[in-house]
C-alpha cells in the first residue's frame, strides 16, 4: 500500500470522527442539557485540537469551529438561566 493512501485513510477516519463528535455536540445542544452540551463540547475541542495538530486541518479551521461551537453553547447557557 503506498504512504498517501495510508496517510488519506488515517486522515479520513479522523475526519469522521470530527463529524461525529460534532454531531453528538449539535444534538446535545438541540436538547436542550447544559452538562451533556458541556461534555460534547469537550470532546469536540479536544479532537479539533488534535487533528489541527496532525495536520489533517488547518489550527485556523479548528479554531473557527471550536469558536463557532463555543458560541453555541454560551447561548444555551444564558437561554437556560432566562428560562
Amino acid at each position: 500500500m503506498r504512504s498517501s493512501e495510508r496517510e488519506r485513510q488515517a486522515n479520513r477516519n479522523v475526519k469522521s470522527s470530527l463529524a461525529t463528535a460534532r454531531r453528538a455536540f449539535l444534538e446535545a445542544v438541540a436538547g436542550g442539557d447544559g452538562e451533556a452540551a458541556r461534555k460534547a463540547f469537550e470532546d469536540y475541542a479536544s479532537r479539533l485540537d488534535k487533528a489541527a495538530k496532525g495536520g489533517v486541518i488547518h489550527s485556523n479551521n479548528a479554531g473557527r469551529h471550536k469558536a463557532r461551537a463555543a458560541k453555541r453553547l454560551a447561548a444555551l447557557g444564558s437561554a437556560s438561566q432566562v428560562a
